[in-house]
């Protein structure tokens, strides 16, 4: 990722803009500054690392701009502004990477408004090169493909060639699928597929199918919809037997898809078996239970008990028997503003986030999903800074 090294800092003269760029304010603890940048419609952090005898500047890791470019730009403008004596540096403008906010890369939080447009919602969890992808969405104009991924060059990537192929039924987001599938309603999806997902035969806990991803497929599903799963791993295919060994399942060796992508072809090339195991959902489910919901604005602080705070904090812990918080970091902005970084959620599906502390507290960047671990974490939050 752009970074780049040097000896000296200018004093931060905050806000700064300049042609488009905006540094608004900054958080500082004792090794590290957090700058709050804004570029276009696109809000995140420069960070600034204290070394021995020089700073590093990037961006911070949890919260980058999709669009590599503006991140780019805003370090460039950064080093130009408040930086002497330039050690090393890695920030060449890479034509290639997508510097416009794609109309196909959206945060979670507003999915569910094209819902409504179409007759049909499908679901790809890992879509990679995004060929599978891309033929659903041509061959099925009446559905929505909705693209779930984790690795930015495969968004930007699979968002350009859906904006050549003049596609207007696809979403593309990052974020962790078990995730997201907690935010969607029951009974709402047509299809998932999941093609070729990590094996990790020799750490089975990371495998993206479990027994609780597996009630969470179900859940989403209409009756009769159904959860493709696409794999050469013939050990993956037994290990979702005994996933879904109550449900309806049909299981297929090495059939023909229409479109295959380039590892697939290797693979049939090498005459590697292919097996599809395909699960039909057959019982409608209950809706959402009714989570109790956290809110950041709920959080209110006055001045002694901000000072409180910093003057009493260290990073802590706590563990709850499906859910965990860790305060992680806290920076000081000013007198009236704190920031605390986060990490909170299922054990095996965290977020990390920052809460701004002042009269009325709020996430930066998004707020967190609505699962029953977050809610039950964020809960706990205020018991933990009453120091």
């Amino acid at each position: 990722m752009p970074n780049f090294k040097c000896k000296r800092l200018k004093k931060l003269a905050l806000p700064f803009e300049k042609d488009g760029i905006c540094f608004e304010w900054a958080g500082q603890n004792a090794n590290t500054s957090l700058v709050f940048t804004r570029l276009k419609e696109c809000e995140f952090f420069l960070q600034i690392s204290r070394l021995k005898d020089e700073f590093l500047i990037k961006g911070e890791k949890h919260f980058r701009p999709e669009q590599v470019g503006f991140l780019q730009e805003a370090l460039l403008l950064f080093k130009r502004q408040f930086c002497e004596e330039i050690i090393s540096e890695a920030l060449a403008l890479k034509s290639n990477r997508l510097l416009e906010k794609s109309e196909f890369i959206k945060d979670s939080k507003d999915l569910k408004a094209d819902f409504s447009k179409f007759d049909k919602l499908f679901l790809e969890i890992g879509f990679g090169s995004g060929r599978h992808l891309l033929y659903q969405a041509k061959n099925n104009p009446n559905a929505l493909i909705i693209g779930v991924e984790i690795y930015t060059p495969a968004l930007e990537q699979v968002a350009k060639l859906a904006k050549i192929n003049e596609l207007k039924n696809v979403i593309l987001i990052k974020t962790d699928a078990r995730i997201l599938l907690s935010e969607l309603n029951s009974n709402s999806l047509d299809k998932i597929f999941i093609h070729f997902p990590i094996p990790w035969d020799k750490q089975i806990h990371r495998r993206v199918i479990s027994k609780d991803f597996a009630s969470e497929c179900l859940r989403v599903l209409k009756p009769e919809a159904k959860l493709e799963i696409r794999t050469d791993s013939e050990d993956y295919l037994e290990f979702c037997k005994e996933i879904f060994a109550s449900q309806e399942v049909e299981i297929k060796k090495n059939a023909n898809l229409d479109i295959v992508s380039k590892y697939e072809a290797r693979w049939k090339r090498q005459e590697k078996d292919i097996y599809d195991f395909i699960v039909t959902c057959k019982e409608k489910s209950l809706a959402l239970a009714e989570i109790p919901r956290f809110k950041a604005n709920d959080l209110s602080f006055n001045l002694r008990e901000l000072q409180k705070i910093r003057q009493n904090f260290k990073p802590s812990y706590f563990r709850g028997e499906d859910f965990f918080i860790r305060l992680e970091n806290l920076y000081f902005i000013n007198e009236e503003n704190l920031l605390l970084k986060l990490v909170f959620g299922a054990f095996d599906k965290n977020e990390h986030g920052y809460l701004l502390l002042n009269k009325k507290c709020k996430f930066l960047f998004k707020e967190p999903f609505r699962t029953k671990e977050n809610s039950k974490a964020l809960l706990r939050l205020k018991e933990l800074l009453e120091f």
